[in-house]
């Protein structure tokens, strides 16, 4: 017997998640639909892990004297969907029906501004480190999850570094795109 799927979609909110919401959002433009997953990584202090420095940081509480990494970032206002941790926990600051500040100045497609139609999922990681086998299990229940509720989305996932090139580096060279798509695959399988 199939056991029931871990998340689920309700009014923009990811139910198997923890909500820790973020000051850092705005509306989406009017009659924007979500067409896009975009893939990220994050570490405060980069290549350092836990902590709880990401979740201050997108709640704009992150103290800026306690390392000197932070003053270079002092003052930035950004945010994602969501953060899935090294252990496999998901958190979400941004409700999907809202606009988070992830990309930045960024196009997929031709199509610019990918804040507007986009979802942003950051990952507890750096470009020089492995990421753990709970987080690509994690993603790819979170990303099969989305692609039901944001069917636009189904063949269209991206790393920041294929929209922002130029500014870009993350998920970086250790994500394994082969390896999470086969598996994703294999997940929407079998589901139908």
């Amino acid at each position: 017997m199939q056991s029931a799927p871990q998340f689920q979609v309700v009014n923009g909110q990811l139910i198997g998640a923890r909500q820790v919401p973020s000051p850092n959002y705005n509306q989406r433009p009017e009659h924007t639909e979500i067409q896009l997953i975009v893939i990220h990584n994050i570490s405060l202090p980069p290549s350092q892990f836990g902590g709880g420095y990401i979740e201050q940081f997108f709640q704009n509480q992150l103290d800026w004297s306690l390392h000197p990494y932070f003053q270079t970032i002092e003052g930035m206002q950004v945010s994602t969907h969501l953060l899935i941790l090294r252990t496999g926990e998901v958190l979400q600051f941004v409700n999907f029906n809202d606009r988070a500040w992830h990309a930045g100045r960024s196009t997929y497609l031709s199509k610019v501004e990918c804040n507007d139609y986009s979802i942003g999922i950051e990952l507890e990681g750096s470009d020089d480190t492995d990421f753990e086998a709970i987080q690509y299990q994690t993603l790819v229940d979170v990303v099969a999850t989305l692609q039901t509720a944001y069917p636009k989305t189904d063949h269209h996932i991206a790393g920041h570094s294929d929209i922002a090139p130029s500014r870009k580096t993350d998920p970086g060279p250790h994500f394994q795109w082969q390896e999470f798509r086969q598996q994703l695959s294999l997940r929407k399988a079998n589901r139908t």
